[in-house]
């Protein structure tokens, strides 16, 4: 079993940041991709960002200049700086893992159990 960790969300101000952080344990042989998804109330789950192993990344339009995905394939983390944020912003913010455990042909995708994040205007 894995299990992904997230920390860092709060209440900040409009145009204020804010630095998420997720740490994947337990049976990973490997990470393929990781990333961040998020969901507002009454709104399906969206993809915010994406980072390979390699160090791709892949960002949503609506925070592509403002967030910033990274990740520490040491350590097994992965984290989400972002800056100027804004109310719409407002979500929880769930990690996201492909993890390859050493068994079997292909990873399975893990999730933590998201962080809450709150931007006032």
């Amino acid at each position: 079993q894995v299990q992904l960790v997230e920390s860092g969300g709060g209440l900040v101000q409009a145009g204020g940041s804010l630095r998420l952080s997720c740490a994947a344990s337990g049976s990973i042989f490997s990470i393929n991709a990781m990333g961040w998804y998020r969901q507002a109330p009454g709104k399906q789950r969206e993809l915010v960002a994406a980072i390979t192993s390699g160090g791709n990344t892949n960002y949503a339009d609506s925070v592509r200049g403002r967030f910033t995905i990274s990740r520490d394939n040491a350590k097994n983390t992965v984290s989400l700086q972002m800056n100027s944020l804004k109310p719409e912003d407002t979500a929880v913010y769930y990690c996201n893992a492909d993890v390859y455990s050493g068994q079997g042909a292909n990873g399975m995708d893990y999730w933590g159990k998201g962080t809450l994040v709150t931007v006032s205007s």
